[in-house]
């Protein structure tokens, strides 16, 4: 009786259409999930959703309010007294990633390429749980190469060959065998290879000493096995899911994905170019939204998501990456004067009298500058004021 009461109530307010339809589905299952306890009655159901009205309705914005100039106060203000250190990756001690000031520069310039590119990988239903089962999809993404599976590699200058000295335990631990190493190093076809239990000699067609230091540093190099650009992966016991996950230095997040083992709807990149290019803008600017909260969330910073969601939506609207400067969104405002405002003013104001370039005075900074009435809150507002007839004279007529 209580459901049918309580999915009444929730059909009219859907048909409200006052609050966003995922708050009603959360509230619905909020309620249904109570129902039996604390007592509660149709009457009651009700008092909840008044009272859930009422919240919505006060943390909503007013009409012709500044949301761009109020996002740009929330994130600049704790950008401030942020740190501008390198810290450790939280509950990874082993990866250095950059945070805090530096890293929300990064992402308000839609960077390139990330100071500390990484992954966060997580693993499917089969290899979640199970340390080994992880540690083999561990090796299949992070890249290997000779030197890491090797004593040393060294030029022995008494016979001009190169000599590899293997180490069996690092080999087991990485999962390669010498005959793996041995069809690389043949694959380079620089000269002779033979090899004697764990050490492998190549012995060079030049034997000048530039050459042989040439292809020490290309044999040294040589990767085995792995994910390109991924150089290190940690394995990290989640303590309130008690699964495993894989942290890598360095990203390459369309190749990570294709391996198996992977979790690919959980799996994500610090790298919003290549979230972009794999998954698509929207993706993209998800990333964007997440990186930042991240941020502010680990320096204590407690910012109302929607100014971030308001910045993620101007870098990504256009179907690409912007970046939130003079090469980006504000130097391509349509106003001449807020972009002259903005950075290198000579130059806007001289291609705008070069093109002939009108300003419309729509923006608040150009209305600042002229010292007109800013459009917004009031000020976005015309009120015309006539002469009307007194009262008395009104009712003659």
């Amino acid at each position: 009786m209580l459901a049918e009461e309580i999915s009444k109530q929730i059909d009219e307010l859907r048909k409200e259409e006052f609050l966003p339809y995922s708050l009603i589905d959360e509230l619905e299952k909020t309620l249904k999930a109570k129902i039996g306890e604390d007592n509660l009655t149709p009457k009651k159901v009700k008092k909840i959703i008044e009272e859930v009205k009422k919240a919505y309705s006060k943390v909503l914005i007013e009409p012709e309010e500044a949301v761009g100039t109020v996002a740009a106060q929330s994130l600049g203000e704790p950008g401030t007294q942020m740190t501008l250190k390198t810290f450790h990756y939280a509950g990874v001690a082993e990866l250095n990633v950059t945070l805090g000031l530096p890293r929300l520069i990064e992402i308000v310039d839609a960077r390139r390429n990330p100071a500390t590119p990484m992954m966060t990988i997580h693993l499917d239903e089969e290899h979640r749980y199970d340390l080994a089962k992880a540690r083999e999809v561990a090796r299949l993404i992070e890249t290997t190469r000779i030197e890491n599976v090797a004593y040393n590699v060294e030029i022995d200058l008494a016979t001009h060959q190169i000599v590899i000295n293997l180490d069996p335990e690092l080999l087991e631990d990485k999962g390669i065998t010498v005959e793996m190493v041995l069809e690389k190093v043949k694959g380079l076809k620089k000269g002779e290879v033979t090899f004697e239990g764990n050490t492998i000699y190549l012995m060079p067609e030049s034997e000048t000493l530039t050459d042989l230091q040439k292809l020490l540093e290309k044999t040294r190099s040589l990767t085995l096995k792995g994910v390109a650009g991924i150089d290190r992966v940690v394995i990290k016991k989640e303590r309130d899911s008690n699964e495993y996950v894989l942290y890598s230095e360095g990203t390459n997040l369309p190749e990570v994905l294709r391996i198996p083992g992977v979790d690919i709807s959980r799996t994500s990149s610090n790298h919003i170019h290549e979230v972009a290019q794999t998954l698509g803008v929207e993706a993209a600017r998800n990333a964007i939204i997440e990186e930042a909260s991240k941020v502010l969330e680990e320096q204590g910073l407690d910012v109302d998501i929607r100014h971030i969601m308001l910045v993620a939506d101007l870098m990504t609207v256009s179907g690409d990456i912007r970046q939130i400067g003079r090469h980006g969104i504000s130097g391509e405002k349509e106003s001449v004067l807020a972009r002259a405002a903005f950075e290198v003013t000579v130059k806007h104001l001289i291609e705008a009298s070069i093109k002939g370039e009108e300003d419309s005075l729509s923006g608040i900074t150009e209305n600042v500058i002229v010292g007109q009435l800013i459009p917004v809150g009031t000020g976005a507002i015309d009120l015309l004021m006539g002469q009307y007839p007194r009262r008395e004279e009104a009712k003659e007529k």
